[in-house]
């Protein structure tokens, strides 16, 4: 069955974030005696929403501690969220040329803050929807999202395919019945990723080439098949 909708994970996918979302990190949790995270150390933690990420930072301490160091961070990422943030290669490029395609991006990432990166890095024009982790009932991997995007566009699960960095974009796509794509170039280990359909190793361009059929994707089963692209 044709592919019409493709639904794109944000931070590790299609951007490269950690270094401006560790600085805002490191801003926010110097005070209360956190450690100082690399760029790696970022790339490890994020992915589950900024909730869950400050519990996992902070550890057993107030909601009102949690809650004050997350107003701190929010304020200094929204000010510098595309310091050093940069599409990956390929991407603008990609998005141009999946012009006859539905595409919406899914992230756990609050919706406030994903729309200014793809507004400020020149990826919007070619984005039709996007979902924040604060606009949807159960983030990633909950099949949510993915199915919201899917009834907005009034396309089945045959017709869509999810790409990402993380187990939870795989897994997410998985339970929403759809093919799922694991970028292996962005935050997670390509080890985590076993459950996808297809690999993208270096850039985005090479999913042109999977929608075509035209390359040998490496799949983690040896009898996926393009053909359904």
């Amino acid at each position: 069955m044709q592919i019409k909708l493709i639904l794109f994970d944000l931070d590790g996918t299609l951007v490269d974030s950690k270094t401006d979302i560790a600085n805002a990190l490191n801003y926010a949790l110097s005070p209360l005696g956190v450690p100082k995270l690399s760029d790696e150390d970022t790339m490890r933690v994020v992915g589950d929403g900024i909730t869950q990420l400050f519990e996992k930072l902070i550890g057993n301490t107030t909601i009102e501690i949690r809650d004050s160091a997350i107003a701190v961070f929010s304020e200094y990422y929204l000010a510098h969220i595309t310091e050093y943030t940069k599409p990956y290669p390929g991407v603008l490029e990609t998005l141009k040329e999946l012009s006859n395609y539905k595409k919406a991006v899914i992230s756990n990432k609050r919706e406030q803050m994903s729309k200014l990166i793809i507004k400020e890095l020149g990826i919007e024009p070619y984005i039709d929807l996007l979902l924040g982790g604060d606009s949807v009932p159960e983030k990633k991997p909950s099949p949510i999202p993915l199915q919201m995007a899917m009834d907005f566009f009034n396309v089945i699960p045959e017709q869509t395919i999810m790409i990402g960095d993380s187990s939870n974009d795989i897994n997410a796509g998985i339970s929403a019945g759809v093919k799922t794509i694991a970028v292996t170039y962005g935050f997670r280990s390509i080890d985590t990723l076993q459950s996808a359909d297809y690999f993208i190793y270096k850039d985005m361009r090479e999913l042109i080439s999977i929608l075509r059929g035209q390359i040998g994707a490496i799949a983690p089963n040896p009898m996926n098949s393009l053909r359904d692209f």
